[in-house]
Formats: structure tokens, sequence, C-alpha cells
């Protein structure tokens, strides 16, 4: 696990905000999923070379102050071996995926797709994201498992899921 600056430094060229948590253990995911209470944990499977990843970290970034009251963000690299169980057990097959959990629950969101588990894609915009994190802790602190998604279709990033060998 690599820490970085504290989430509410923030750099002075351009108040963007270094991600606090890059992940490339399973242990290093169970204790941030079992030790984050109170807050939703944004969780971000990707490389930090894919282009859509990059973008999406971009938008963490500069929306990690905003969010610090009630949400905590970490990065996962899918690539590290001791993370596959998650890959597989997430179904990761498009990245950048995004995995929301609050107090050790796994949300879902109802945003349109057949996948309620994970948001996949960039968000459009760093208020895109802070509306879907803020959904997702409103819900969760109303006791909620499935929220649905804040975003209008046109705002939601398309894809089509795969099935194999069914």
């Amino acid at each position: 696990m690599w820490f970085f600056a504290p989430a509410d430094r923030a750099d002075r060229r351009g108040d963007i905000v270094d991600l606090a948590i890059c992940c490339t253990q399973k242990e290093d995911v169970d204790k941030l999923i079992c030790d984050t209470l109170d807050k939703v944990l944004v969780l971000r499977f990707g490389r930090a070379s894919d282009a859509v990843c990059m973008q999406l970290d971009e938008i963490l970034a500069k929306s990690a102050r905003e969010v610090s009251k009630f949400a905590s963000i970490a990065t996962v690299d899918i690539d590290a071996e001791g993370i596959q169980m998650y890959v597989k057990y997430f179904d990761i097959s498009w990245i950048p995926a995004t995995i929301f959990f609050f107090n050790a629950q796994h949300m879902k969101m109802d945003s349109g797709s057949a996948d309620h588990t994970k948001w996949i894609g960039a968000f459009e915009s760093k208020q895109d994201f802070i509306d879907v994190v803020e959904t997702v802790f409103r819900g969760a602190m109303k006791g909620k498992m499935i929220v649905t998604c804040p975003l209008p279709p046109e705002r939601i990033p398309k894809f089509q899921l795969l099935y194999k060998d069914i």
C-alpha cells in the first residue's frame, strides 16, 4: 500500500489533491473496507497508465477535498498479483471500474445497466462524481443497499455485457 499527501493538503498549482491510497495487495483492500466507517469508500480498479483511468483519477483527485467529510477514495492496481481475487470476485473486465462500500457493505447503484455492482468508465465531470458519491452516502445512511443513479442517462457511460459460456 502506498500513501501520498494527506487529502486535506492541496497542491497550490491547481488545487489538485493526490489520491490518498493505492492498493496492490488483497490485505490492503480488506483493511480499507473494514476500517472505513461512516464514510463511503470509493475503490477505483484500473491501471495508472490507462488513459481513461488517468481521466477518472484526475476527477477523483479534484473531488477528494469536497467529498472528504463523507467519502474516502483509493485506487487499486488490477495488474498486481495480490489483487486478482478481487478482480475475479467483482468481475472486473472493463476499466476503470469504481466500486462503493459503506461500513464494509458493498453498495450497489442502479444506473440503467444490467450490472449494479460497479460504475464502468470515467465520470464526465467532477460534479457527476460528487453527485453519485453523495447519493450513495445518503442511501447508505438510510439503510439502503442499492441506490438509483442521480445522473441523467446521457451522462452514464454505455457498455454491453458479454456473457461467456452461457
